[in-house]
């Protein structure tokens, strides 16, 4: 009984020293300093996780300029849909935001660039994005086309 109590009290130790012998070897989760938030209400880096956002997104976002542009010359007075323009006039890019009723949508617009699309119209939308570290948000009631340009 005692060789048996001895060895796995053996084994026991033996095991253990190994787990901790390789501890060189084992991956921890590392915590991600969370972004100091400044007396504006704006993250610290804000702006990079924008560009990143953007990046990501300009991949693989399909515009529709042609509808947009097929809005505005043509009368769509009778069409279910209209457009919003954002012309981005500042140094950096921005990924707009617009939410609505059963709506949701983001719009890499690049510096210097607008960015257009077709919303259903009557409706409330909440238009949101960041530019250049500064906050933009509006809620607008949509019943026609229009454009907005933003700078910073």
């Amino acid at each position: 009984m005692k060789r048996i109590i001895l060895l796995s009290v053996f084994i026991t130790l033996f095991m253990k020293s190994c787990g901790t012998s390789s501890h060189n070897n084992i991956k921890q989760a590392v915590k991600k300093p969370k972004p100091a938030i400044s007396k504006t209400g704006t993250s610290a880096v804000s702006s990079t996780q924008t560009e990143i956002e953007y990046q990501t997104l300009i991949k693989t976002y399909q515009p529709e300029t042609a509808e947009v542009l097929n809005s505005l010359l043509n009368d769509s007075s009778n069409s279910p849909n209209v457009s919003i323009s954002v012309e981005n006039k500042s140094n950096c890019n921005m990924v707009l935001s617009i939410s609505g009723n059963n709506y949701f949508k983001k719009i890499p617009i690049g510096i210097n660039k607008t960015g257009s699309v077709m919303v259903p119209k009557n409706q409330n939308y909440n238009l949101s994005g960041m530019l250049c570290n500064s906050v933009y948000q509006k809620v607008k009631f949509v019943s026609g086309s229009f454009s907005i340009k933003l700078s910073n």
